[in-house]
């Protein structure tokens, strides 16, 4: 059973960086209402229901500590998905960079990616000549490439292909 490194996580919460009060991902604005995209912390998304029942508390602003304890929990699924999906033996390094992407793509976005069958298969075919092809293809957010995207594309291959732990 892998878990993701302290280093793999150091970086991952610095990407997501803190926000001690809720904002929309999309944005990045401040919000006082519940929206699609409502998040806290460290990247954790505010379902409609989480939000009735502590909007108010969230609206006074959560702690550091209260950010990183929402998340090691969001974390944790991504951590088992990556585990659980991924047969070929990963180095620690390699490990981390997956858990990176699919904390950002989706459990079911991975479930069904070209990296996930490369990895598992190099000789797999699919739509990507490579598996850095296939990883990088990862850069559109609602239908737009997105420079930040490719950024952190580019910053969780460094980090699968090299063992290099740097934010963009």
């Amino acid at each position: 059973m892998h878990q993701i490194s302290d280093k793999g996580m150091a970086l991952l919460m610095a990407i997501e960086s803190f926000r001690n009060k809720p904002y929309d991902d999309q944005t990045g604005a401040g919000i006082s209402s519940w929206v699609q995209g409502a998040t806290i912390g460290y990247g954790h998304l505010i379902s409609q229901e989480e939000w009735n029942q502590f909007g108010a508390t969230y609206q006074n602003g959560i702690s550091e500590d209260q950010a990183k304890a929402l998340f090691q929990k969001d974390l944790q699924p991504f951590v088992d998905g990556v585990d659980n999906k991924v047969t070929a033996t990963l180095s620690q390094n390699q490990f981390d960079a997956l858990v990176l992407l699919v904390f950002n793509i989706g459990l079911g976005n991975f479930a069904s990616s070209s990296v996930l069958k490369l990895i598992n298969n190099p000789a797999a075919q699919t739509r990507y000549p490579d598996l850095e092809t296939a990883w990088k293809a990862w850069n559109k957010s609602q239908g737009k490439v997105m420079q930040g995207l490719i950024n952190r594309r580019a910053a969780e291959w460094n980090i699968y292909s090299k063992s290099v732990y740097a934010h963009w």
